[in-house]
């Protein structure tokens, strides 16, 4: 494929559970949606964990407290410890930290996660501008956050605070569909103020850094559903990424991404841990995974053959990526992503 997409893991083994020694996996959209877990994913990190993978879960969701994430994991044949859950809410505590004296007062607008985390860093939480707050930490604060949280926090800021955010997703996978995200909420304070927040979440180094002191990972796997904040960070983090089909990106997203959202490797769920990677190879006659051949012409991706849609896919990824080079493929790709029925 492109020099952007590996078809195989780097190192000895055969699968990518035994390539690298630690999934940094998300959880919405990759593990759950909406409380219930995503087809496939308990028995394939079950396998993956037995194989002698160390699991860790890194979400941009700074609503629940590491501990809670890590009982809802458990409940649903998940096993997993507090140490094992990397929240955005504990990257916003250090980067808070490091800025902010010991004992310093920081409004809130968002969850017990974030309370939690906050003062896990020495700092004490508040809940209103007029407790003079020396910040203002923001994180996702569930579908019951009241709308008189961001008017405080739009105070605060007026009178000089800090103002810092967990995360800028803008959408959230659930039960029903897709949601408004921190992101939206973020971007109501941003108006009433005309202030930017210092950010700590995925994609940006700060949630890097947090997850990478918390688990020691030496030959770390990202794993996630969304280009713009898990594949997007591997990419700044330097490390390779797994992309998933189970949450907000389909086929035509993948195929028009720019690099930095391009992953290392794509599968339809957390069964890719324990596959090998199909061989994609590539010349001036196309690329070719399984049964499938797919070209780029002067206006659209072409894609020939039959075999497994997702080697289908993985073809077309070698052919978009090498036509568009450092940019985003341009190509019509709607008529080959409907021949491969995903």
């Amino acid at each position: 494929m492109s020099q952007q997409y590996r078809s195989r893991p780097s190192g000895s083994g055969a699968t990518l559970s035994t390539a690298y020694d630690t999934a940094l996996l998300d959880l919405d959209g990759v593990v759950y949606a909406g409380g219930h877990a995503i087809g496939h994913a308990v028995e394939s990190l079950g396998a993956a964990r037995d194989a002698g993978m160390r699991l860790a879960y890194v979400t941009n969701n700074a609503l629940r407290t590491p501990r809670a994430v890590a009982e809802h994991l458990t409940e649903l044949g998940v096993p997993a410890e507090s140490a094992d859950v990397i929240t955005s809410a504990q990257a916003v505590a250090r980067l808070m930290a490091d800025q902010l004296p010991a004992g310093a007062r920081v409004l809130v607008v968002g969850g017990e996660g974030l309370r939690v985390a906050l003062r896990e860093r020495g700092l004490v939480p508040v809940e209103s501008a007029d407790d003079e707050p020396a910040a203002v930490a923001q994180g996702f604060g569930g579908p019951d956050l009241p709308w008189g949280r961001f008017a405080e926090a739009a105070y605060a800021i007026a009178r000089g605070a800090l103002w810092f955010a967990s995360n800028t997703d803008l959408t959230i996978p659930g039960a029903r569909g897709i949601a408004p995200g921190n992101g939206a909420a973020v971007e109501v304070v941003r108006i009433a103020t005309g202030a930017e927040p210092q950010v700590a979440g995925k994609p940006l180094p700060p949630m890097h850094r947090e997850t990478v002191l918390r688990t020691g990972a030496e030959r770390p796997l990202v794993v996630g559903d969304r280009l713009d904040t898990d594949i997007e960070g591997a990419f700044n983090g330097g490390v390779d990424s797994l992309l998933v089909l189970t949450g907000v990106t389909d086929a035509e997203l993948l195929l028009t991404a720019e690099p930095k959202y391009r992953p290392t490797y794509v599968d339809r769920d957390l069964r890719g841990l324990l596959t090998g990677q199909p061989e994609v190879t590539g010349d001036e006659d196309g690329f070719r995974c399984g049964g499938w051949r797919a070209t780029a012409s002067e206006d659209a991706l072409v894609l020939d053959g039959e075999g497994d849609p997702l080697d289908g896919l993985r073809a077309l990824c070698g052919a978009a990526w090498t036509h568009a080079g450092a940019g985003a493929c341009g190509l019509d790709t709607k008529k080959a992503v409907a021949a491969l029925g995903l």
